[in-house]
């Protein structure tokens, strides 16, 4: 009972400070835009929605859950495939299905089952030589390559850098040779190579093959041209100039484009000021730290690279973001957990991490007999 308390205090108690504060965002986001003016009820029933999951999640078996995860994958993809066809096309991307009171990203769902698919993979491969190891980096390759190309299609450059990561995290945790790290990152810096040659030489050629929303998606990526774009500028002039405690309620003090999704940080400065983006910054390191502790305490290997998958993600995310709001990296489209508004991945991170608190809470022996 005293681990569960403490649980609550430590993981708990620091999302519910980010939700609250994400509460306060959603409140001002009108005044920015009015196509913005039903975000906080969205948001507070994604919270409660994402709260109840989390919960029911806790309590039910999911013992066999890794079993079927090639099934929850094949699903996924085909909602990926499917989404192209009938998706809602929106900011140039088809990546969402519209239903009458809220909308659906399957690219989310797809960082769920992708974890679940190659957790149970890498578990179940057992690695003697480096033969086995390639054919294990081709299988993930491929299992990875899929939805990639699908999420290419719609285009959304954000959910691909995701899949990779949890892709490579699983095999990093598999304790496969570094040197097969090295390679891809070789194949990496060839590719970019090629983009960018093509790019100074051939462009028309380039956007013909990957399409001209995704050729000026990656550009942003090699040329940084963003770094004086409009609303970049707006976020750091509202970071650099805020007070202590922002503005507050009902009041907004700059125009910054994409407030409540991409420049969420720069907009909870604005709003509330640099104490309250302090305390952001607390909350989330407490949420790190908390999910690093446990996965060094379970013994359980499979929930061991699940959690891994998870946490990269979970971390990556906050650094691109927090980076994005600072004009560090070019702006990429990767809003930050809990705090921007967006249901498809709230609810997505509340099923991992009810999924993690329900195994962290058993047994471990007795979980996989």
């Amino acid at each position: 009972m005293k681990t569960n308390k403490k649980q609550i205090f430590i993981l708990f108690i620091p999302l519910l400070i980010i939700m609250l504060i994400s509460f306060l965002n959603m409140y001002n986001a009108p005044l920015l835009d009015k196509t913005y003016e039903y975000n906080l009820v969205k948001q507070i029933i994604w919270y409660i929605v994402g709260f109840i999951i989390l919960f029911i999640l806790t309590k039910i078996n999911l013992k066999n859950i890794f079993n079927y995860s090639l099934y929850f994958y094949i699903f996924t993809c085909l909602l990926l495939l499917l989404v192209l066809f009938i998706g809602t096309n929106i900011n140039g991307a088809r990546a969402w299905f519209t239903f009458k009171f809220f909308s659906f990203q399957p690219s989310e769902l797809m960082k769920l089952s992708l974890a679940l698919y190659l957790t149970n993979i890498a578990y179940n491969t057992k690695i003697t030589n480096l033969k086995e190891e390639f054919y294990l980096i081709i299988k993930f390759l491929i299992i990875t390559l899929i939805p990639s190309i699908l999420v290419f299609l719609e285009p959304d450059t954000g959910a691909i850098i995701f899949y990779l990561v949890i892709s490579l995290s699983i095999l990093f945790i598999k304790h496969i040779h570094k040197f097969w790290f090295f390679i891809l990152l070789f194949l990496i810096m060839v590719i970019l190579l090629i983009f960018i040659l093509f790019y100074k030489y051939n462009p028309d050629f380039l956007i013909k093959v990957i399409g001209t929303s995704f050729f000026y998606r990656i550009e942003r990526l090699i040329t940084f041209q963003n770094a004086s774009s409009y609303q970049l500028e707006n976020a750091l002039i509202a970071i650099g100039s805020a007070s202590l405690w922002g503005v507050g309620l009902k009041k907004s003090s700059l125009y910054i484009p994409e407030a409540p999704t991409d420049f969420i940080f720069a907009f909870t400065i604005s709003n509330y000021g640099i104490i309250t983006g302090l305390i952001v910054l607390l909350s989330y390191f407490i949420i790190d730290i908390y999910l690093i502790n446990t996965y060094f305490k379970i013994k359980n290997k499979k929930i061991k690279l699940f959690l891994f998958s998870f946490l990269s993600v979970f971390i990556f995310q906050q650094v691109i973001n927090l980076s994005m709001n600072l004009g560090l990296i070019p702006i990429i489209g990767i809003p930050l957990p809990f705090l921007s508004y967006g249901g498809s991945t709230i609810i997505i991170y509340f099923i991992f991490l009810g999924i993690i608190l329900n195994f962290v809470k058993k047994d471990k022996k007795q979980i996989f007999t």
